[in-house]
């Protein structure tokens, strides 16, 4: 099954506020030219191997175009986020609207339960687990939650540093097993189960400038990783393990705190080892 990721152009896009560290001194400071360049750039290149649905951007919500925060998907089932900052919490109406047209059933966790979809939620690729993080903006009360609403393991991991405050700002679990992450993101008892959970060989550890590249912000379809920038090092590693790696820039996002994986959301998430015949199968028409 081709790969569908659902993405929103950045026509209303900007920094507005102040919601995370990457957006300090940015503020008014896009340009957004630049921006809708570099949005189509992703958008064609992920476009070669998956298909790309569309949301219409709305007004006043600059924001909307990290359709990753929207939610998380898994088969026809739809988690909406409940977003943190009041400054985001009018997209939720626009995504579970898309959603529920879209076939899939919505489902909302309780309104004093923070989650920002799979920003901080995200699927394993070999084993039947989501990984959670939590600490800044999803809250650790989504674990149980998840478990019972989408019958999965999950496992939650402490962030620990404000610059990384989503999981996949510097955790990206790949096809095959495999694990690109930035280990000081974490506290060291998240550290100790990742390491647990998997092999060395699996586990793709990226330098500080890497991380700061928002390497680990990537989009994976099939064994293609698209994202902003990744070291020599960093992509011959990836290339060793059958990977091919693409890189575009994305530094008008970046000012706001994201990138290539913050302005995708992957629709079609079967989990591997997941019964199909439970789960169901989904594409969006």
């Amino acid at each position: 099954m081709t790969d569908q990721f659902l993405m929103c152009a950045p026509h209303h896009f900007d920094v507005a506020y102040v919601i995370n560290p990457w957006m300090e001194g940015n503020v008014a400071h896009c340009r957004q030219d630049e921006a809708l360049c570099q949005w189509n750039a992703l958008t064609q290149l992920i476009g070669r191997v998956a298909d790309v649905e569309s949301i219409v951007p709305a007004r006043g919500l600059p924001d909307m175009v990290f359709t990753a925060n929207a939610g998380m998907v898994l088969a026809d089932k739809f988690i909406l986020s409940r977003f943190r900052h009041a400054e985001r919490t009018g997209e939720e109406a626009h995504f579970a609207r898309w959603f529920d047209e879209h076939g899939f059933t919505v489902l909302r966790l309780p309104p004093d339960v923070h989650f920002e979809g799979a920003g901080d939620a995200l699927l394993d690729r070999e084993e039947a687990l989501l990984w959670l993080g939590y600490g800044h903006r999803s809250s650790q009360a989504c674990v149980p939650l998840l478990e019972e609403l989408l019958d999965i393991e999950v496992e939650p991991l402490r962030l620990a540093d404000e610059r990384f405050y989503h999981l996949d700002t510097c955790f990206c679990p790949l096809e095959g097993g495999y694990l690109m992450y930035y280990p000081p993101a974490f506290d060291l008892a998240s550290q100790a189960r990742i390491q647990a959970r998997l092999p060395a060989e699996r586990r793709i550890p990226v330098s500080d400038a890497d991380a700061l590249e928002f390497a680990c912000n990537a989009v994976n379809s099939a064994r293609h990783i698209f994202l902003n920038r990744a070291s020599i090092t960093l992509a011959g590693e990836l290339q060793s393990r059958g990977f091919t790696v693409w890189q575009t820039p994305l530094t008008e996002f970046m000012k706001a705190g994201g990138s290539a994986k913050c302005l995708t959301l992957k629709l079609t998430e079967e989990h591997p080892m997941l019964s199909r015949d439970v789960l169901g199968e989904k594409s969006v028409a």
